[in-house]
């Protein structure tokens, strides 16, 4: 059972901001779910999205600067920006050329993270009990023994990193048959949309799933894969860790991931 969300502190002149930006952002869950987090863990933290249109992510960092903004998430359509403008950049956020994270050092000196790959691993390995080790991975949008990347992209690029370090080879969608995990990290059948990304026949039964997508959860390709006898993953478990795994990074505090699960589900619910 789910425990009740724990009281927001007041808001003082001690509380720390962080927030998401991107465009859109009005549609995310984050705000829901760390704020949920920074209150049963007692922080006095406030997390909100602020819309920036794209070009303008140079601006958002001058402001985070500025304002002593404690920490940022980066969603479309500035991750490869932000990733070219931060002070400093992790390794990974180095191979990719996109950061998902940027972290406040002491000094004010801004570090471009990627929690994105890790947070794919995370609900995989924590949520389904599914081990990626030695399986043949195929990242649509980017993108275990081997992995084929399809139209790369920043944010399927750090699934496919994630997945595969540097290995990899181009390839197209004739090779999604051969795969013993697909990822889609397309926006493809995001909201009210039927678009498949992939030729439903090409699935076969026992294959791994995984939409990134979480509006809806019940995407058109899980729909159809879980026809095919796949075995299906939402997108809202890789959301969940990715965003725990920033909050640790902004906080060294251990994210509480059942009660930002809670959170995400109910916003998800409400929307």
């Amino acid at each position: 059972m789910s425990r009740p969300p724990e009281p927001a502190r007041p808001i003082s002149g001690r509380t720390r901001l962080a927030g998401v930006i991107g465009s859109p952002v009005d549609h995310s869950l984050s705000p829901a779910m760390h704020n949920a987090a920074f209150a049963a863990c007692g922080l006095d933290w406030r997390y909100v999205a602020f819309e920036v249109p794209a070009g303008g992510a140079g601006g958002a960092l001058d402001a985070v600067r500025a304002l002593g903004v404690a920490g940022l998430s980066v969603t479309m359509p500035h991750k490869a920006d932000v990733a070219a403008l931060v002070d400093e950049r992790s390794a990974t956020v180095e191979a990719l050329g996109a950061a998902n994270t940027v972290v406040v050092a002491s000094d004010g000196r801004l570090r471009g993270e990627s929690t994105d790959g890790e947070g794919l691993l995370d609900t995989l390995r924590l949520d389904h009990g599914i081990d990626p080790a030695g399986m043949a991975a195929v990242v649509l949008g980017a993108g275990c023994r081997e992995i084929v990347v399809v139209n790369r992209t920043p944010s399927a690029g750090a699934v496919a990193s994630a997945l595969a370090g540097e290995r990899g080879r181009a390839g197209g969608p004739d090779d999604v048959g051969g795969a013993d995990l697909l990822v889609q990290a397309t926006p493809l059948g995001m909201g009210a949309g039927g678009t498949l990304p992939v030729d439903p026949r090409r699935l076969r039964s026992g294959q791994v799933v995984v939409d990134l997508v979480y509006h809806p959860l019940r995407t058109p390709l899980l729909a159809a894969a879980a026809a095919q006898g796949c075995r299906t993953v939402d997108g809202l478990g890789m959301l969940v860790h990715q965003g725990a795994r920033q909050l640790e990074l902004w906080t060294g505090v251990e994210a509480p991931r059942d009660v930002m699960r809670d959170a995400a589900e109910a916003a998800l619910a409400g929307s």
